[in-house]
């Protein structure tokens, strides 16, 4: 019986050691396949990062180009608002010259038309006034004032 037993004893030693032996294979297997895909994944989370860094780099190459453009664009804008700007004050400036005008022709006429009234100032007689040297155009040049413009116009 000893040598059953023995026999027994020695083929399960041998199994263990060969199961022993594959599954520190398939364990060996197991983690160089581990390994592996922790590799390529780890290469694959570096190429996702590259990528969103060249991303990022894109981005902000884009913004600063919209940046120079809404800044160019702004200067413009704002050059072109002061132009603007010096334009309308000589318009008032000028509007208010051909008021006066305006209002000193109307008083021309009041007169011409015969009221002996004091219009501003003015005394008018009708009689007193030469017709025929009253022509449109010398009624221009009554009562001019000088177009006067700022100092600062083309200053910005």
């Amino acid at each position: 019986m000893a040598s059953p037993s023995g026999t027994s004893s020695g083929s399960s030693l041998l199994q263990n050691s060969a199961s022993e032996e594959d599954r520190q294979a398939v364990m060996d297997q197991k983690r160089q396949k581990r390994m592996k895909s922790n590799r390529e994944s780890a290469r694959r989370s570096r190429m996702r990062k590259q990528k969103h860094l060249n991303d990022l780099a894109a981005q902000i190459c884009q913004l600063r180009k919209e940046n120079s453009q809404i800044l160019t664009s702004l200067s413009l804008t704002t050059q072109h608002f002061f132009a603007v700007e010096t334009e309308n004050s000589v318009l008032r400036t000028r509007m208010m010259e051909l008021s006066s005008r305006l209002q000193s022709l109307d008083e021309i006429l009041h007169c011409l038309n015969g009221s002996n009234t004091i219009s501003n100032g003015l005394f008018c007689d009708s009689n007193q006034i030469d017709n025929s040297s009253i022509t449109p155009w010398n009624l221009m040049y009554m009562n001019q004032q000088p177009i006067m413009a700022l100092a600062n116009i083309f200053q910005y």
